[in-house]
């Protein structure tokens, strides 16, 4: 029995873990069609992967410079063969939307991705994510002065209270003869 020990533990990760693969599949297949268009709707009116979309082009630019560097007399060809390559793969780009979709369909239900929607597609909505990110900025600007003044503030007035303190604790002054 001993020596199978290490095979009982093995044998029980591996149950465990199937479990857990087993659950987070039943979970992704809870999904309904309904759920999943509602976190598509919301991922393309919040502008989620918009920052994504460069990334392909930047892979297809570094690898120019890493292939003209290596061969840099075919750099007609390396651009025209990256270049076709790289579209070759574009279209992947929509697996990143399904994957940002189910990532939203876990985390959002799909009457809260409606109402995220519909705020996010009113005036108001676009006009927080337009000009959001630099009231934030502005913000940060207004916090870092702020919190130098009570930094100071609180220094001083600490100093002031504590030299008090020390003051009067202080042992009055010999008689100047």
């Amino acid at each position: 029995m001993i020596k199978y020990s290490g095979f009982g533990r093995l044998a029980s990760a591996a149950v465990i873990l199937g479990g857990l693969m087993l659950g987070t599949s039943a979970k992704a297949q809870d999904i309904s069609p309904e759920h999943l268009q509602a976190a598509r709707t919301a991922i393309t009116v919040l502008g989620v992967t918009d920052r994504f979309d460069n990334i392909l082009p930047a892979v297809a630019d570094r690898l120019k410079t890493q292939l003209i560097q290596a061969y840099p007399n075919l750099q007609d060809q390396i651009y025209g063969e990256v270049d076709k390559q790289a579209l070759s793969l574009a279209a992947r780009r929509g697996d990143l939307e399904k994957e940002a979709a189910m990532v939203y369909a876990k985390a959002f239900t799909a009457e809260e991705l409606k109402v995220i929607s519909d705020f996010y597609s009113s005036d108001a909505g676009k006009k927080l994510l337009k000009d959001g990110p630099i009231a934030t900025r502005e913000l940060m600007k207004a916090a870092d002065i702020w919190t130098a003044g009570v930094a100071r503030d609180l220094e001083k007035q600490t100093n002031d209270a504590l030299l008090s303190v020390v003051g009067a604790q202080a042992p009055a002054a010999a008689p100047k003869q």
